[in-house]
């Protein structure tokens, strides 16, 4: 598994449909990503069922079509057995008690938090409680909030945590990423940092990767024109392939090298970097003035910055014109 592991964000993109859901599951596994992960949602757990408006109520059209676009549970089930089938990671995004038995059940690698539970103590500790590693979006929350979510979860004895930098808007621009908070995050907590990405290119995850994240999350869909709640901002297969090559070339170009100056960078640099070379034909016994020296290419034994080591020095045998000089070819008392 890479160093940087990409969450392939499936929400509620199966519209109810199982089969969806696995081709899901494919898209994600193709495209090279380490999980595949979707939205636990119960309606009855997170939702009104009316809303009670200018003194009357009214049906929430929003829980009826969260009601109408959920998965049973056995689907669930299925789709973790199709996930360990694939090779790729399955978990999901939970609302209440029952996605967190769900999936607790299904012995998920992680538990992800969205950014409207950050303050919810009660369920925060809750979900603390069953010891698994927590993955924790801080869209819409202040320094002070994630703070106290941190110490809630902690003080269950649970410190497997991983808070996301989050931008809250379906779709983030790139001036509203404010993605400097990566660096306050790792201050401030000593904490593995992600980034859940909203925006629709990858250049805000590139980024996130210079920054040192090590989880990265992506809304992705069949198809963007579907009906749904997410589908009209998530990236199709093609794009959430490109997405993850993004990354992973990100992250090469992050690594950090042993040594700074590579074996294909060696070759350049014998050719482009300055030497010194004789002017003339230059004879034994003979002192060096500038003028017989020639501060051209390719790289040999002296660079432009010795040049000092050898002004005024005599030579301790004759040397050709354009010969490479080297300390050899002088005396030094």
């Amino acid at each position: 598994m890479s160093s940087i592991h990409i969450i392939a964000e499936a929400g509620t993109n199966h519209n109810a449909d199982l089969q969806q859901a696995e081709c899901l599951v494919d898209v994600a596994h193709e495209a090279g990503a380490d999980s595949v992960k979707f939205q636990i949602i119960y309606p009855e757990g997170l939702y009104l069922p009316k809303l009670f408006t200018n003194g009357k109520l009214s049906d929430n059209d929003v829980f009826h079509k969260r009601k109408a676009g959920m998965l049973s549970d056995e689907n669930y089930r299925d789709l973790a057995a199709y996930c360990r089938e694939k090779g790729i990671e399955f978990s999901g995004s939970i609302f209440d008690r029952r996605g967190l038995d769900l999936l607790d059940n299904l012995d998920v690698p992680y538990f992800k938090i969205a950014s409207c539970d950050l303050n919810n103590s009660p369920f925060l500790m809750e979900v603390a409680e069953r010891k698994r590693k927590m993955i924790v979006s801080t869209g819409m929350a202040a320094l002070g909030e994630i703070e106290r979510a941190v110490r809630d979860i902690s003080s269950m004895g649970n410190n497997d945590i991983v808070l996301m930098h989050c931008v809250s808007v379906y779709p983030s621009k790139l001036e509203e990423m404010n993605l400097t908070f990566i660096e306050t995050l790792h201050s401030a907590f000593g904490l593995p940092i992600g980034l859940s990405d909203h925006t629709e290119k990858s250049l805000a995850a590139a980024i996130a990767v210079a920054k040192g994240v090590s989880w990265i999350e992506k809304h992705f869909t069949l198809d963007r024109t579907l009906p749904g709640f997410d589908h009209s901002y998530a990236m199709e297969p093609s794009d959430i392939k490109v997405y993850v090559n993004d990354i992973r070339g990100s992250e090469i170009a992050c690594q950090r090298k042993v040594n700074k100056i590579g074996e294909a960078e060696g070759i350049v640099k014998q050719r482009a970097r300055r030497a010194l070379y004789a002017a003339r034909n230059l004879e034994i016994g003979e002192v060096i003035d500038r003028q017989d020296i020639l501060v051209v290419r390719p790289e040999g034994a002296l660079s432009p910055n010795d040049l000092a080591l050898i002004i005024g020095k005599r030579l301790s045998h004759s040397v050709q014109q354009y010969e490479p000089l080297s300390l050899g070819c002088f005396q030094f008392e």
